[in-house]
């Protein structure tokens, strides 16, 4: 994957002028790939002088596999008219780069021909006008190009462009429907194709139970290596874990056959399997794969997008609010029954074997551990009248204030922002869901343009959070997203 560097200008100032652009660019962008700051390599795509030129450049971008976003910087003036036609066309993201080969205006040199060379400070406001008259989404970054503020939000904005794009091929298999009776994890399934790009289909439990059948001892064996290398094993049911590692191989196998990245499931439907996926739920995780219980496909969405995003697999899992600590260390208790991924683990998981009191099948093997302290966000997804919100709480996982040791599940405590009484109020007046992706090292500023992308309602709950001014906000988000709709 590429992203691609367009560099507006016009012929105003003659051939020389366009010579010393090239130049420029040339050496900012040979900064920006050597700085190693950045995920992707930036491609030159050249000075574009002429409305055809434009035309044709986003054109060939939208066609061209590898390119998954597109950086435009007016390094000179250059007529916004004349970039109609081709935007227009773009359908990747774009980043308005608003920035200038000098950092520094040299006092002493400066003149005319300084000036004509120089215009990027009314070049990109003539250019970020037809962006807001086209009612074009880009991100808009301001700074020098060797700051290295500069070069973290050009990184963060190009994570955002991965995840477009792998959001924009995800599918997600659904075994077996929703749990039954449960409003926040129902949703229209082809909505959100045509939003997001999701295809999202179920499969009956007994196609995986097929593939689950045909496991063999061997492939058993060597996945029980895996786990030994991974964790720590601290059961004598080794019937169990073994299951489990079968279970494992299975639904890995059946998503890589028909390119899944992202799963649910149920333990209202479960016909033909003898346990509940645990720790296999929770090692594919680990592998990067995203996960939703009871059917959430929305939560399992976000967090193999935010997986993606995020560094080696990504510190992020399935989450769900459990309980509350309501004292003077007001917490939340965040665990699942089972399905909590073990990248974001404290210490070196152990893995256990407990009673399930639901879904009524043989006790299943899982991953015991706490969760590692640290700034971190909880985001809930859910669907209104047609439209989606994106809630977003920031917070700080804590060391478990004491031990629980009849609790066999994995399990994270935080404080939520601005307190656990206003960000759980705001968070219900939102409508936000009982599960949650939590992730550790996806940057809030990346959710947000996520959802400015995707034209879809952002709901930040932080330190500044105000109930009345949220209610207000809400309020006016939906007359506004009625008109839209």
């Amino acid at each position: 994957m590429k992203i691609w560097f367009l560099t507006g200008s016009q012929h105003l100032y003659g051939k020389e002028i366009l010579e010393k652009v090239a130049i420029q660019v040339k050496e900012i962008i040979d900064y920006l790939n050597n700085s190693k700051k950045l995920e992707l390599e930036i491609v030159n795509k050249g000075i574009v002088t002429t409305t055809e030129e434009i035309f044709e450049k986003m054109k060939e971008a939208n066609y061209n596999s590898e390119c998954i976003g597109v950086i435009t910087w007016m390094h000179t003036f250059s007529p916004s008219k004349m970039w109609i036609n081709g935007l227009k066309e773009i359908q990747k993201p774009l980043l308005h780069f608003h920035t200038q080969y000098n950092a520094e205006i040299p006092l002493i040199d400066i003149d005319m021909n300084y000036m004509n060379l120089n215009q990027a400070a009314h070049g990109d406001r003539e250019h970020g006008f037809i962006f807001t008259d086209m009612k074009i989404k880009r991100k808009v970054i301001h700074g020098y190009w060797k700051d290295e503020q500069t070069l973290e939000r050009i990184n963060k904005w190009i994570t955002l462009c991965k995840g477009i794009d792998f959001s924009k091929k995800l599918k997600i298999c659904r075994f077996g429907d929703n749990m039954r009776d449960v409003a926040v994890t129902e949703g229209n399934k082809v909505n959100a194709q045509i939003k997001f790009g999701w295809s999202i289909n179920t499969w009956p439990i007994g196609d995986l139970v097929k593939y689950i059948n045909n496991i063999n001892d061997k492939e058993i064996e060597e996945k029980i290596k895996e786990y030994n290398n991974r964790y720590t094993i601290l059961s004598n049911n080794i019937d169990s874990i073994k299951y489990q590692a079968k279970l494992n191989i299975a639904i890995e196998r059946f998503l890589k056959d028909k390119n899944f990245k992202a799963f649910t499931n149920t333990f209202e439907d479960l016909h033909g399997m003898e346990q509940l996926p645990g720790l296999a739920t929770q090692n594919l995780m680990y592998d990067g794969i995203g996960f939703g219980a009871e059917g959430d496909w929305k939560t399992s969405a976000i967090v193999a997008i935010l997986k993606y995003m995020g560094k080696d697999k990504g510190k992020t899992t399935f989450m769900e609010d459990y309980t509350y600590n309501m004292n003077n260390e007001s917490s939340v208790l965040g665990a699942h029954m089972l399905e909590v991924c073990p990248s974001i683990a404290e210490n070196k998981p152990k893995i256990e074997v407990h009673h399930l009191g639901i879904g009524g099948k043989n006790d299943p093997a899982r991953l015991v551990f706490e969760g590692k302290t640290g700034k971190a966000l909880q985001v809930s997804l859910i669907e209104l009248e047609g439209r989606y919100r994106m809630i977003v709480n920031i917070c700080e996982a804590i060391k478990p204030i004491g031990k629980m040791p009849n609790l066999p599940v994995a399990h994270v405590m935080w404080k939520p922002e601005p307190s656990l009484e206003i960000a759980s109020e705001a968070w219900i007046i939102a409508g936000g869901a009982h599960h949650t992706a939590m992730t550790y090292d996806v940057d809030i500023e990346i959710l947000e343009d996520f959802a400015d992308y995707f034209d879809i309602e952002f709901i930040k709950i932080d330190k500044n959070t105000n109930l009345s001014t949220l209610k207000r906000d809400l309020e006016l988000n939906n007359l506004l997203f009625k008109l839209k709709l």
